[in-house]
């Protein structure tokens, strides 16, 4: 079971994410509160293996709480951050601080679902690789903050690379980028520039085919958890 610290400064928002959580079978609620000092004492005491933590609190924002949670000696911990669409800056912010997912309010609870399930299945993953190193772990998570396009490179668009991802996931063999444009629809360049962002990401790789006189092509595979 995956321990979960419920933090937001609405009590009602509260009880309702607890239950929420509660619903998925791999998480429970192990606590919860709505200010941010109780919330670094209690990931301290109950040592949860995910803090939800709301971005705005009334006593201590939540870039406070997330510096605090990752102070050297504090237990480890991960944290999906709850803010809301227009707080760009400050999601970037909580990014750099080693929030693995978000989730943007207002949100029911099929959203709320999805991002916990990729959680656990990124979670399961690293649980299962033997002495993961920074590189697997970035490429692990690397998708999980992927799901705005206002967190992605310019001319990388959130549905598209849904898209491709699915394609790629789903392919029984390597694929070229002119297969990737053949299957999605789009053009060989729009392709190209997906695989690339994939790959600097770590979840594409790249292996190089020589035929006739030329450049190699490059076959493109899936390596990606998540």
């Amino acid at each position: 079971m995956i321990r979960t610290l419920v933090v937001d400064d609405d009590p009602a928002a509260v009880s309702i994410h607890r239950e929420f959580v509660d619903r998925l079978p791999e998480f429970t609620a192990v606590g919860a509160t709505t200010s941010g000092t109780e919330a670094v004492r209690l990931a301290e005491s109950l040592r949860p293996d995910l803090v939800l933590l709301d971005m705005y609190l009334p006593d201590l924002p939540g870039l406070e709480v997330l510096r605090a949670l990752r102070a050297p000696g504090r237990p480890p911990t991960d944290v999906i951050a709850i803010t809301s669409a227009k707080d760009v800056d400050i999601l970037r912010g909580a990014m750099n601080l080693g929030v693995v997912h978000y989730i943007v309010k207002p949100f029911g609870f099929r959203a709320f679902r999805e991002r916990l399930e990729n959680y656990a299945a990124a979670r399961n993953r690293l649980a299962v690789t033997q002495a993961p190193g920074q590189r697997e772990i970035d490429r692990i998570f690397a998708l999980l903050r992927s799901g705005s396009d206002d967190l992605l490179p310019k001319g990388i668009s959130a549905a598209t690379l849904k898209v491709v991802v699915e394609i790629l996931r789903s392919a029984d063999d390597r694929l070229t980028a002119g297969d990737l444009a053949t299957r999605a629809g789009f053009s060989e360049s729009v392709a190209r520039r997906y695989l690339k962002f994939l790959s600097d990401s770590g979840n594409v790789e790249y292996h190089p085919r020589y035929g006739s006189a030329g450049r190699p092509e490059h076959l493109y595979s899936w390596t990606g958890s998540v």
